[in-house]
C-alpha cells in the first residue's frame, strides 16, 4: 500500500478510535487491558505510531465496535510511518513542549551518563518500554515517567 494512502487511512482510523473511546467513556488503561498491552503502548498504536498484532487489533475493533473491522484490523497491523504527525500540535501543546524542553535541557547529560555507564551506544526505542504513573505528593501530585530501553553499542568495523 502506498505510504500516503496508509497515512490517510491511519488518520481516519485514529479519529474513529478517539471518538469511540470518548463515546464509550473508556480510558487507555481499560482499552490496554482489553488487548493485553500497556496503556501507553495502546495509545501510541491507536494514534498510528505502532503496529498491532492481529489478535490485539481484532480485540480493539470489537471493544470499540468499529463498523469496518476488516479494514481497521488491516490498518492497525500495517507497519506505520513513525513520527507522522501534525508538527504544529507538537509546537503548541504544553505537555509535549515540556517533554521537549526536558530533552533540550537534560538530553546531553543523559547521553553522557548512558555512555559513562554503558559505553559508546544508544538506548533502543525498538526494544523499549515506558510507563506513566501518578504519584501523590502533599506539594502537588507528581508525574512519574519511567523509560527502559535496551542498550545497543555502536558497531565498530
Amino acid at each position: 500500500m502506498a505510504v500516503a494512502a496508509l497515512t490517510a487511512r491511519r488518520q481516519i482510523l485514529t479519529n474513529i478510535i478517539i471518538q469511540k473511546k470518548q463515546n464509550k467513556n473508556l480510558t487507555w488503561e481499560e482499552i490496554g487491558k482489553t488487548i493485553h498491552r500497556s496503556p501507553l503502548w495502546t495509545a501510541s498504536a491507536c494514534l498510528g505510531q505502532n503496529s498491532m498484532d492481529e489478535p490485539s487489533a481484532k480485540k480493539l475493533v470489537s471493544c470499540l465496535e468499529i463498523i469496518d473491522p476488516t479494514d481497521a484490523v488491516q490498518t492497525l497491523c500495517a507497519p506505520p510511518i513513525k513520527g507522522q504527525t501534525d508538527f504544529s500540535i507538537l509546537c503548541q501543546d504544553p505537555v509535549i513542549a515540556r517533554l521537549q524542553e526536558i530533552n533540550y535541557v537534560y538530553g546531553l547529560a543523559l547521553k553522557e551518563i548512558i555512555n559513562e555507564k554503558f559505553g559508546d551506544g544508544i538506548m533502543s526505542a525498538v526494544d523499549f518500554t515506558m510507563d506513566v504513573q501518578k504519584v501523590a505528593d502533599p506539594n502537588g501530585d507528581r508525574v512519574e515517567v519511567t523509560m527502559s530501553g535496551k542498550f545497543l553499542p555502536y558497531k565498530k568495523w
